[in-house]
């Protein structure tokens, strides 16, 4: 019981932090005219939801409640989706942090507020692949009066047939594969342009470069946490309680740390959010007005 209100405790903390990020967001054009800011608070967004959704299936698998099979696909459909959009996103960032240092020219017509929107929707389209395989697998396999059934919600319960786990495998390998290539690419070459660089554009390289590897090590995380499905599942049949652990201390390294980095250090970190971020963290007590943004 103490680790499931530790849990809640980190949960909401995070909201609390992630909800003021987001006011902050919206309370300045600036930051909605910016694909960067754009994709930071798409990210908050999308992982309010996803750690909601993921939550309430720890605190059901935890107390091992039921719950009818339809119900449990729509929290898959929504807990696997956001879990890739998150590392997804991440590398949307490396990606835009890559053209403003090393093709800054070209920045301002690739970067723009609907393009930014765009890409947003390509990313969903790529997280919600894997799991409607997964669910015309499932639907063809099972008789319709099953979804009625009710059922311990996991995402194992998806898998009918043995190959399943290895078409998981191969998507969470191919996704791994893509989104590291890309963000070492980034990664050398705003390195490269950090050394040719010199007075304010080496000052701002060298702040990419930092960006940059704070992504990457999320990613790391994100991608790492792609395999504990897998994990799980080989857990589940061996005992119960042991499952349920190796859950909950996945959820906590893979799920909860990656996405808290994001806030804490990734957000607070931008002088032009901390400084908004701070009045409406103290509700506007010493100031009557939002400050200005620094440059």
């Amino acid at each position: 019981h103490n680790d499931v209100i530790i849990v809640q405790v980190l949960i909401a903390i995070f909201l609390y932090l992630n909800c003021l990020l987001l006011t902050t967001f919206f309370k300045k054009d600036v930051f909605r005219s910016s694909m960067r800011y754009i994709f930071f608070a798409y990210t908050l967004m999308s992982d309010c939801l996803y750690l909601m959704v993921t939550d309430i299936l720890l605190l059901l698998s935890f107390y091992r409640i039921v719950m009818q099979i339809w119900l449990c696909i729509l929290f898959l459909i929504v807990g696997t989706a956001y879990n890739l959009i998150f590392p997804l996103t991440l590398t949307l960032m490396t990606l835009e942090r890559y053209v403003a240092i090393c093709m800054p020219m070209q920045h301002g017509a690739l970067c723009t507020p609907r393009n930014a929107l765009h890409y947003i929707l390509i990313v969903n389209a790529i997280s919600l692949l894997p799991i409607s395989i997964s669910l015309l697998i499932y639907s063809a396999s099972v008789p319709v009066s099953m979804l009625s059934e009710d059922s311990v919600c996991t995402v194992e319960m998806l898998i009918i047939h043995r190959w399943q786990s290895h078409y998981w495998s191969a998507i969470i390998q191919l996704y791994f594969v893509i989104m590291f290539v890309i963000v070492m690419f980034c990664y050398v070459q705003i390195l490269k342009a950090a050394r040719k660089a010199s007075g304010e554009t080496k000052k701002s390289s060298g702040k990419g470069l930092r960006t940059v590897l704070l992504h990457g090590f999320q990613l790391l995380l994100c991608l790492t946490g792609l395999w504990c499905p897998l994990v799980e599942a080989a857990v589940v049949q061996i005992d119960l309680i042991l499952f349920i652990n190796v859950r909950y201390i996945n959820y906590i390294v893979f799920t909860l740390a990656p996405r808290c980095l994001s806030s804490l250090v990734y957000g607070l970190r931008d002088r032009r959010l901390f400084v908004i971020f701070k009045y409406y963290a103290v509700f506007g007590l010493f100031n009557k007005a939002p400050p200005d943004l620094p440059d």
